[in-house]
Parts: structure tokens; C-alpha cells; sequence
């Protein structure tokens, strides 16, 4: 790298990547509206199970602008996803797991935002959320000998509870800290190498970040708030689901329980395996074989050519799975669910065989 892009507001950026490169700073946006509204929502939550409820009902109705906030937190998390699977997604496509501790780093991101959306969407204390929460913890039981033991203590207690509550709220609060730091070393990974770019070789040909891309990026900034701001003012409960609008209780089961729609994918490969273990192993493997990439060789010529359209056909998977999570376990859903899970892993079985 040239000497004159020594210094760190010089950070040398490849002159050739697209728009694409602009979703990590935009996930840094969500991040940061996610704690900033967060700690205000958290001024006035209260974490007890006949308390929950009723007081997130008192942030939209009685809480100034607490509709805002409120709106803001729950709608910007989905957009979060939104802009993490475009991230991750750029990063398959153009092989940017050849630089293997920007991407391993990545991807336990990946894991730990996953683990505090979920625990975030159990705090409205809805029907929907309960029964979530009561599904997912007891796949913690698989583990064998110890399953049983494991969720009574993650409950405090044999059910779903206040401690469990109680406990999911002080782990939501936190993690997202936990989350901004490793965004840091992951950041500090990415200015070891430099960023990758659309042609996926080694390059000379560097610009400074300022102001060639910082401006691209407060354009994605832009058109980010603009998305975000219509659905919080014109469809505030767009993702919501009815069933969450009812407090929860723990003797009347929803018809069709299911997490959030970012989830739906993960979901449809858990429920397509009859096992309970097999579908448990299925839900890990689903995130964890990003783990495996960069043990794969980055493609150049025309087997590029074919896992870039290979990508595609992924998308494809990814959608019709996302669609599936979030139709009821029947026929032809059911036999869908299971056919789209082995073209699933078959995809990454196929960048395998193309290394």
C-alpha cells in the first residue's frame, strides 16, 4: 500500500467497490440508533411479568414522543437485518472471506445480534412472545443428559417466568455493547487487509476513504432514514404480529407460533426436520456453515461466472424458506420446508466442490 495512505484518516479504499461496500456502515447506523432509542425504552420498561406488558403500552400512549422511540426500536431491527443479510451477501458473492478474521468476526456478529433480537422480541411480554420464547428455549433440551437440567436454570424455573424475563431484559440491555465493541475489532481486522472489492484480486489502485466514500455512504445514511422514517410514520406495525398485541398467557397457545420474520428462514429449516435434535442441528448449521467459508478458495474466470449465478439461485432458497417459516405446518409447506432445506445446504455443498 502507498505510503501516503500511512495514516488512518487516510484509510486507502479500492476505487472500483460499489454501493454494495456501503451496507457495514449503515449496520454501524442501526447499531447506533438500536442502543441510543434502547436506553431510553429502558427508562421506563418494567421487567416483571404483570408489569411488561402494561408498560409498554404506557411508552406509546403516555410517554412523550414514546410512540417515536418506540416505533424507531422495534421497526430499525428488522432493518438491521435487512442491511446484515445485503452485508453478508456482498461479502458470499465477491468472496470476502478470503480475509478470514474480518469474516469469522463478522459472523460471530452475526450470531451475537441474532441471540439479542431474540431475547429483545420476548420483552413486549405478547402472546407471541411468550410462546416464542417457550418454543426456542426448549430446543436447549437436545443436549443430551443435561437438555432438562440446562432449561430449568436458563428459565429460573420450570416454565417461562419473571426470572426468565427478567433475565432476557438484563442480557438485552447489555449485549448490544458487547456487539458495538467487537464491531471494533472487527473493524480493526478489515484496516489489516484493506477492503475487498468487486473483482476479488489484490490492487494498487487505491483512493482515500474521505471524502470519495464517505459521502456514498451518508447517501446510504440517507436512503436508509428515509425508508426507515415511512414505515415509522405511515406503517408503524407493519411487522409486528397481531397475536403480540395481546398480553401474554401461558394457557391459551397461539394457532401458529413463530419468531420474527428475519428469523422465518432459520425457522422453516428447524421445523422441516422431523427430529428434534436433527432439526436443532439443522437450526445451528444453517448460520454456523458461514463459519466454513474461508476454508474454500475464492473464484476467478469462469467458475466465478458460475457461483455468482449459483448466488442467485441461493437468494431464491433464502426467500421461498422465509415464506415457508411463516405458513403453518402442513401440506404442501411441510414438504416444501424440506425440500428447500437440502437445496439450502446444498449450496455451500456446491462452493465446496467448486474450490
Amino acid at each position: 500500500m502507498s505510503e501516503q495512505y500511512k495514516h488512518l484518516t487516510d484509510l486507502a479504499c479500492p476505487k472500483n467497490i460499489s454501493s454494495f461496500w456501503s451496507f457495514g456502515s449503515m449496520l454501524g447506523l442501526c447499531l447506533a440508533t438500536q442502543i441510543a432509542t434502547g436506553l431510553f425504552l429502558a427508562m421506563y420498561y418494567a421487567s416483571d411479568v404483570s408489569l411488561a406488558f402494561d408498560s409498554v403500552i404506557h411508552i406509546s400512549r403516555d410517554v412523550q414522543s414514546g410512540w417515536l422511540i418506540r416505533s424507531i426500536h422495534a421497526n430499525s431491527a428488522s432493518f438491521f437485518f435487512v442491511c446484515l443479510y445485503a452485508h453478508i451477501g456482498r461479502g458470499v458473492y465477491y468472496s470476502s472471506f478470503t480475509m478470514w478474521k474480518t469474516w469469522v468476526s463478522g459472523v460471530t456478529l452475526f450470531l451475537l445480534t441474532i441471540v439479542t433480537a431474540f431475547m429483545g422480541y420476548v420483552l413486549p411480554w405478547g402472546q407471541m412472545s411468550y410462546w416464542a420464547a417457550t418454543v426456542i428455549t426448549n430446543l436447549v433440551s437436545t443436549i443430551p443428559y443435561v437438555g432438562t437440567d440446562v432449561v430449568v436454570w436458563l428459565w429460573g424455573g420450570f416454565s417461562v417466568n419473571n426470572a426468565t424475563l427478567v433475565r432476557f431484559y438484563a442480557l438485552h440491555f447489555l449485549m448490544p455493547f458487547v456487539i458495538a465493541g467487537l464491531s471494533l475489532v472487527h473493524l480493526l481486522f478489515l484496516h489489516e487487509t484493506g477492503s475487498s472489492n468487486p473483482l476479488g484480486v489484490k490492487s494498487n489502485d487505491y483512493i482515500k476513504f474521505h471524502p470519495y466514500f464517505t459521502y456514498k455512504d451518508l447517501t446510504g445514511f440517507l436512503l436508509l432514514w428515509l425508508v426507515v422514517g415511512s414505515v415509522v410514520f405511515f406503517f408503524p406495525n407493519m411487522f409486528i404480529d397481531p397475536e403480540n398485541f395481546m398480553k401474554a398467557n401461558p394457557l391459551v397457545t397461539p394457532t401458529h407460533i413463530q419468531p420474527e420474520w428475519y428469523f422465518l428462514p432459520m425457522y422453516a429449516i428447524l421445523r422441516s426436520i422431523p427430529n428434534k435434535l436433527g432439526g436443532v442441528l439443522g437450526l445451528l448449521g444453517s448460520v454456523l456453515v458461514l463459519y466454513t467459508l474461508p476454508i474454500t478458495k475464492p473464484q476467478y474466470s469462469m467458475k466465478m461466472f458460475y457461483s455468482q449465478i449459483m448466488f442467485w439461485w441461493f437468494c431464491g432458497i433464502f426467500v421461498v424458506l422465509l415464506w415457508v417459516g411463516s405458513q403453518p405446518v402442513e401440506f404442501p409447506f411441510e414438504s416444501m420446508g424440506q425440500v428447500f432445506t437440502v437445496l439450502y445446504f446444498m449450496y455451500f455443498m456446491s462452493l465446496f466442490m467448486l474450490s
